[in-house]
């Protein structure tokens, strides 16, 4: 039988009470800005989607006539 490798489980227990930390760093700054409301779900209107459509596109194309 192998031996339990205790250092990838204490590094494994670090990275994820580190990635928890900024969550809530982030949920917090998030809610300070007004992002997000009260209790904790998207506003609408706010997609969070900034920067997927190329430049210069608009949502609604006008026909070309």
């Amino acid at each position: 039988m192998a031996t339990p490798n205790y250092g990838f489980e204490k590094r494994q227990k670090e990275l994820a009470k580190k990635r928890k930390k900024e969550d809530k760093l982030k949920a917090k700054s998030d809610r300070k800005s007004g992002l997000l409301a009260e209790d904790g779900s998207e506003i609408e209107g706010d997609e969070g989607d900034v920067g997927t459509a190329a430049p210069g596109a608009t949502e609604s194309p006008t026909p070309a006539t």
